[in-house]
Parts: structure tokens; sequence; C-alpha cells
């Protein structure tokens, strides 16, 4: 009976978020809460709450002074090179843009924290993607992808939980898996080449009319012209004025949150060379405080919340020592900290029910029973195959401490190595990076302002052949 409350609850709540019938934060809340009185556990509901929460607040307070700290450093112009760069790679062709997207993402995927990577990438890409009007969920799913493969590097979560749960090193683990990892990255590059593709041949090829270097007052005149006959036109300046498209519908249906013309503007102003909060002084120190941030992350030299309150912290009091101007700046973040904070919390209900009144271990307990016999010899393709749909219904903490051991003891009785299994366990992590139950999906569609369930609809697909090409090189290769 749990294993079907259980399937069922996922179920209706994918559907309700993606056919729009629920907000992303009511579903998560509203929908477990339920079930939990179906289950007969509605009396514990406060403590499977409190639990949920409890694991969750290190992430929410780490989501919501990172926010805060890469919020400062896009308005004092950190990144504003890497805008430009990539501006005179893609020289606004849509089929550039896509691909630029996979391969920012991909880098800055270095550092093993998916918050971190979707917020730079999102404030580089999304002026861009607006002012073209391009699809945004093209650029999240892509984003997604890249940072999923990535994401099993080592120190990014995945890789080092599989070690723990199998008493491995987690070098034997990941080392091996490279040329299949590298399979996968090639095959989100390539498939954003075939998305840029249809992007240009919706938009046509066009041209940016030198947005990066041309005076404030030349950029009043026409910035976007087409090439080609599906080309579209929007008059703006590169400070963003009200006459900006507030559009960003693609082929793939509404792909926006919102329309809300003030806060386009604001976000477009991240390519205004003359905006008021720009610390050209400071650059340098802004550049080197982020590159200490990230390494102290990379180093574990303190726990991530921490150095994110720091940072956050030390990178207001240098850049705004006035108190008016350090309000203004915390104002202007506020809604996207709220809006990624208030997910994460409701996830904490749907993350808190699943676990605790059992419903996450019968469901992979029944997946596990139900594995043909004949399979026995071939767990490690079978591990591979489940982690698809049990990353992304689970937790990492659950999946790999939960049911990695059991999938690892069953391939022991058939001679498989754990660390084969181990190996397989991986392929899975560009569609979990979309799984409604990981926080940074949150920062990723909601700095885009992209309806999660549009996000849903479209990446799910793209990111299970990912996953399915990783296993396929991983299996071709011997590794697996």
């Amino acid at each position: 009976m749990l294993t079907i409350l259980g399937f069922t609850m996922i179920a209706t709540f994918l559907v309700l978020i993606m056919l729009k019938k629920m907000s992303p934060i009511a579903a998560l809340v509203l929908i477990p809460a339920l079930f939990c009185v179906f289950v007969g556990k509605g009396a514990k509901l406060g403590d499977y709450v409190i639990d949920g929460v409890t694991s969750l607040a290190p992430t929410a307070a780490m989501l919501m002074f990172a926010i805060v700290y890469f919020g400062v450093m896009i308005d004092v112009g950190l990144f504003d090179p890497i805008v430009r760069g990539i501006l005179r790679f893609a020289k606004a062709d849509p089929l550039r843009i896509v691909v630029g997207t996979a391969i920012l993402a991909a880098i800055v995927s270095l550092d093993g924290d998916g918050s971190t990577t979707f917020m730079i990438t999102v404030s580089a890409m999304y002026p861009l993607y607006k002012r073209l009007k391009m699809s945004l969920v093209v650029m999240t799913g892509v984003a997604a992808m890249a940072n999923g493969v990535m994401n099993t590097l080592p120190w990014g979560g995945p890789t080092a939980r599989a070690a723990t749960a199998l008493k491995l090193d987690a070098s034997d683990i990941f080392v091996p898996m490279i040329p299949a990892l590298a399979v996968g990255l090639a095959f989100v590059i390539a498939l954003s080449y075939v998305l840029g593709r249809r992007e240009r041949k919706r938009l046509g090829v066009l041209t940016l009319d030198a947005v990066l270097v041309e005076e404030p007052e030349q950029q009043s005149q026409t910035v976007l012209v087409g090439a080609g006959s599906g080309a579209k036109s929007a008059a703006g300046s590169g400070a963003g004025n009200s006459a900006a498209p507030t559009g960003g519908s693609g082929a793939e249906g509404p792909t926006t949150g919102g329309t809300d013309d003030d806060d386009d503007d604001r976000m477009l102003k991240v390519l205004d060379p003359n905006r008021a909060t720009l610390r050209p002084k400071l650059y340098w120190f802004n550049a080197l405080l982020t590159v200490a941030l990230l390494t102290s992350m990379i180093m574990e030299w303190l726990p991530i919340p921490v150095l994110f309150l720091l940072g956050a912290a030390l990178a207001l009091t240098v850049n705004f020592p006035h108190m008016p101007d350090q309000k203004a700046r915390l104002g202007a973040h506020a809604e996207n900290v709220l809006n990624v904070s208030g997910m994460v919390f409701a996830a904490a209900v749907f993350t808190g029910v699943l676990t605790g009144t059992g419903m996450v271990d019968h469901m992979a307990r029944w997946l596990v029973d139900n594995i043909p016999d004949g399979m026995g010899p071939h767990m490690a393709f079978v591990t591979g195959l489940l982690s698809i749909p049990l990353t992304y219904f689970m937790s990492n903490d659950g999946f790999y401490f939960g049911v990695l051991p059991v999938l690892a003891e069953a391939g022991a009785a058939h001679g498989v190595s754990p660390l084969e299994i181990a190996r397989a366990s991986l392929i899975a992590q560009p569609l979990h990076m979309s799984s409604p139950l990981v926080p940074a999906v949150y920062v990723l569609v909601g700095m885009a302002k992209v309806e999660f369930g549009d996000h849903t609809k479209f990446v799910v697909k793209w990111a299970v052949l990912t996953s399915v090409a990783i296993l396929g090189a991983g299996i071709l290769f011997g590794i697996i």
C-alpha cells in the first residue's frame, strides 16, 4: 500500500505542476500533507515536516546568502567580461548562444555547486535570451544537463556518497568513468547544437548592434536586426528600457513565470556599462574574493552556508559601505531569496513525508524485488537503468545510502563488482539536477523566470537521453 501511495503522490505532484493547476510551493506542501493523512499518519505530520526542514535548513541558508553574494557580484560588474566574451562568441546567433550556454554551465560547474553554476550562467545568459526572444526553457534545460554531467566530480556530491555508502575510494569510482562522462558532456553540447539550430530556424540569424561598445545614447537605436525570414526585431538599449521584449516564449510553449516589466528591465541592466552599482576599482578584490570563496568550498575549509554568509557580509561591506546602499542591494535581491528559500522549505515537507512515512523505502524495495533473476549478472546495467527514475524521485542521500547498498549486495551475489555498481549509479545525474527535490533547480527556474512545470516538460526527455548515452558509453568502454 505504501508503495502505491508513494508513486501516486509523486505522479499527482508532477501532473498538477506540469498542468499548472497548482504552484510548486502549494503542491510541495499540500499534496504530501494529504497523502500523509491517507497513510494514516496524519498525527505525525508535524514531526515529519520538522525533520525535513531540519535536514534542509543548511541548504536554504546557503542558497539565501549565495543569492545575495552573487547578486552583489553581478551588480558590481564581476561577470560583465564573461557576458561580453559570450556575446562576442555568440554574435547574436541563437545556435552559438545555446552552445555557449552549455559550455559556460559546464565550466562553472567545476566548483561542484549547482546553485553557484545556475546563478552565474543565468546572470550571464538571461539578458541575451531576452533580447533575442529566445526560448528560456532551452537555457534552463541545457544548463541543468551540463551541470548534471559535471555534478559527478568527486567533490560534487554523488560520487562521494557512492564511495561512502559502499566503502570505496572515490577516485576508483570516478577516474574510470571519465570517458563515459566525456561522452555525456559531448552529447549535451551536440544536443545544444540541435536546439540552437531549432532556435535559429525559428528566429533567423540575428545581429546585436554593438550593445557592449556603443555609447548609451546610441543604444536607444534598434538592437536586433533580422537577417532571416523568421527574424525578430526589438528596439531597446543595452540598459534595458521599457521597449525591451518581455516575452520569452519559445517553440516548446510558454517559458516564463511572469511578465513583470520592471523586473525584466532590472535583469537586462546587467549589460549597462554605466549602471550606478558598478565598482571597477574593486574588480580585482571581488575576483579574488570569489576565487577564495570557491576554493574554500572545494577544499571544505568551512561549511558552505558559513562561507557564503561571510562572503555576502564582506562583499556588501566593501562594495557598499553606506547602509542605504546595502539595504538597496538586499532589497533588489529579496524576491529571488524569498522564492528560492520558500521553495526549499516547501520541498522539506515533501521529502519529510516521503521519508518519514516509509514510502520511499517501500518504493525502492519494490523496484529491487521485482528485478528478474536472470538479470543478476547484469546488475550494473540494471542499477544504471533504475538510477534514472530513482534519483529523480528521491534525494541523492536517499538513493545512495538507502538503495545503492541493496543493489550492490544483489550484484555481489552474482559476482558483479561494487565498483561497477557505483559507477552505474552516477549516470542519471543529468536528470537528477532537474528533480523537484533538488533545491538548486529552483534557483535556476527562479532566476530565469521559467515555470517549473515548463522546465520539467522540456528537459526530462533530453536528460533521460543524456543519461542513456552515458550508460551506453560506459558499457561500450567496459567501465560498467
